[in-house]
């Protein structure tokens, strides 16, 4: 299964300037999602970090990781509706920069969910190139 913007914003609440996916591209909901994130130059961020050398901020990447898995479990029937939120970042690792021109490919894997609480593998690739690793705790309200 696959979405674009206008139907990630039907079961995301977040909009612009924070939507920090534009396209799911594959979709096992309660289970997984490969999404994607274009990164360009006109970012609000890169105007502070850093003007000299634009990086797209580690944490933003964990942003955009974090929509990535929200889509896969606000898309189950269970939780339609709902809203997900960070209840932790464990064992992030960032280890190639995003800038400018880059396109995120973002892969999380729900591993645990009991209750409200579930735990995400996630990571980011740039042209197959392992970006970032976390793994994402979140809360379902």
């Amino acid at each position: 299964m696959r979405l674009n913007t206008k139907e990630i914003m039907e079961v995301l609440p977040h909009r612009a300037p924070f939507l920090l996916i534009d396209r799911i591209d594959e979709l096992e909901p309660g289970k997984r999602a490969v999404g994607c994130k274009a990164v360009t130059y006109n970012e609000p961020f890169f105007a502070g970090h850093f003007p000299q050398e634009p990086v797209m901020p580690g944490v933003l990447i964990c942003e955009a990781l974090a929509q990535t898995g929200a889509v896969a479990l606000l898309s189950s029937e269970e939780y339609k509706g709902k809203l997900a939120f960070f209840g932790g970042i464990n064992k992030a690792r960032f280890r190639k920069k995003a800038v400018p021109g880059d396109v995120l490919r973002m892969e999380v894997e729900l591993i645990k969910c009991k209750g409200p609480v579930g735990v995400a593998k996630a990571t980011a690739y740039i042209d197959g190139e392992l970006c970032t690793e976390a793994e994402l705790t979140f809360v379902i309200q």
